[in-house]
Order: structure tokens, then C-alpha cells, then sequence
């Protein structure tokens, strides 16, 4: 059974940063393609950040140069370092395959806000 939890998010000021973690369970994690992604209210679902098991990474273009996404295979944890946030940044980020093809986890509320 797979499970994906995310850890934190919080609330911090615009221009401030956070580190985002995925615990993975469930799944050979160092073979996969892994990714965050980040729901804002109203909006859809869309891809943050992904990378490769050879640590290749490829960015939104919104997030390019802000945030840092990498793995660590010996703790199947998945990680977002996100600086220089803006309230445009605000929403529940959860982590999951490339193509979202496992169970979502409850993800981790960012909020952005002075």
C-alpha cells in the first residue's frame, strides 16, 4: 500500500522561505520519477516541480529559480526548498508520482501572508 505524507508547511511572510518533505512508503521510490504539485483554493491541481532517479529536475515556469526540488533515496523522502515566497505561492502542496499515479496524501497547507 502506498503512502505519501507531507510535512512542512506553514505560514510565513512574503520574501520568506520553507522546506517541504514527503515521507514515501509503499513503493520502490529510488526507480520512480517523483514530483510536487500544489492546489491552490479555486484552481486546479497543478505540477511544481519533478525529478528524475538520476536527479535530473525540471521546474513551472512560476517557481523556476525559487524552488529547489531533490530527493534522498536512502529515506525515500522527497523534498521542496522554497524561497523568495509569494502569496501567489499560497496553497496545499502534496507530493506523488510524475503522473500522479498513486494514492494522494493530506498534503501541507503554505500559506503566504503578511
Amino acid at each position: 500500500q502506498v503512502q505519501l505524507v507531507e510535512s512542512g508547511g506553514g505560514l510565513v511572510q512574503p520574501g520568506g522561505s520553507l522546506r517541504l518533505s514527503c515521507a514515501a512508503s509503499g513503493i520502490i521510490f529510488s526507480i520512480r520519477t517523483m514530483a510536487w504539485f500544489r492546489q491552490a483554493p479555486g484552481k486546479q491541481r497543478e505540477l511544481v516541480a519533478f525529478i528524475t532517479i538520476s536527479s535530473n529536475t525540471n521546474y513551472a515556469d512560476s517557481v523556476k529559480g525559487r524552488f529547489t526540488i531533490s530527493r534522498d533515496n536512502a529515506k525515500n523522502t522527497l523534498y521542496l526548498q522554497m524561497n523568495s515566497l509569494n502569496p501567489e505561492d499560497t496553497a496545499v502542496y502534496y507530493c506523488n508520482g510524475r503522473e500522479g499515479q498513486f494514492s494522494w496524501g493530506q498534503g501541507t497547507q503554505v500559506t503566504v501572508s503578511s
